[in-house]
């Protein structure tokens, strides 16, 4: 079923808003990355504005569900996100990177509001999400719990190691979303001018199949798309179900999509104003 107009509307509206936060504080800031954090936009609204069932005024309601972003180091997204849904000042995400601050370079779980779970190490976040669906099944909780990995990310054996034992114990109030935006910072050049790479991983949700989970293949970007395959993902009983959600790296500006340059590079005052512009239109 299509998204609600309304809400499409709104949520668009907002993803645009988010972009030009994310450029704006990431130069202010003089470090963080572009890339991630651009590809992942819409997962991150539709989870916090549609999909999760949360208290803002309370970030630790014991029956809230989780949502682990795997691939922390794409942060300022979230914490963007979580300011609009109002888990604290919009302003504070300026802070980003800085001493003391709130909005570290990587999720901590111990400092922000919102944060389910601290990220960093890749790969990491995903072992401490099925424990969380699996405590939720030993509580007779009925949260559900959802895992964002990166494309490059999934490299990680740890990763496997989960989707093995998910499969397993038949998690199925776990999701696992893949931000497929298939470009990565490190591996080998495709040509000798050093401008793209190989793909991360390749036959990812035959991958995923492999090891027992449902998988369900959606247009990252596109709410029509994305909302519809959480919605059936969470529906999905007896097994573990992972999105395969197609993306772009540095979405929403032409000059940074699809560069792996862009994956942690800092704008220039010039590159910023080339690229708030391109959102705007």
């Amino acid at each position: 079923m299509p998204t609600d107009p309304a809400l499409k509307r709104d949520l668009m509206t907002k993803a645009v808003q988010v972009r030009k936060l994310v450029l704006q504080a990431i130069h202010k800031a003089g470090a963080g990355h572009i890339g991630g954090p651009l590809s992942m936009v819409e997962i991150a609204l539709a989870m916090y504005f549609k999909l999760l069932r949360i208290d803002p005024k309370n970030p630790n309601w014991p029956d809230r569900d989780r949502y682990v972003l795997s691939k922390g180091h794409s942060s300022i997204t979230l914490y963007i996100v979580l300011a609009l849904r109002g888990y604290f000042p919009l302003e504070e995400v300026f802070t980003f990177d800085a001493i003391n601050s709130r909005m570290q370079g990587h999720p901590d779980m111990t400092k922000t509001p919102g944060i389910d779970m601290a990220s960093g190490s890749l790969g990491t976040g995903s072992s401490p999400a099925l424990g969380m669906a699996l405590a939720a099944r030993r509580l007779h909780k009925d949260f559900h719990t959802w895992l964002h990995l990166g494309d490059g990310e999934i490299q990680e054996g740890q990763v496997w190691e989960m989707a093995f034992i998910a499969d397993h114990y038949k998690v199925d109030n776990l999701t696992a979303i893949v931000d497929y935006n298939k470009v990565q910072q490190f591996g080998f050049p495709r040509d000798e001018n050093l401008k793209k790479r190989y793909n991360p991983m390749i036959q990812v949700p035959d991958k995923w199949r492999a090891f027992g989970w449902n998988v369900i293949e959606c247009d990252g970007h596109d709410f029509d798309s994305l909302i519809p395959a959480c919605e059936e993902a969470k529906a999905t009983k007896g097994r573990p179900t992972c999105i395969v959600a197609h993306t772009v790296k540095g979405k929403g500006v032409s000059f940074m999509e699809n560069d792996f340059m862009w994956h942690a590079r800092v704008p220039t005052k010039e590159e910023l104003d080339r690229a708030i512009p391109e959102l705007d239109a």
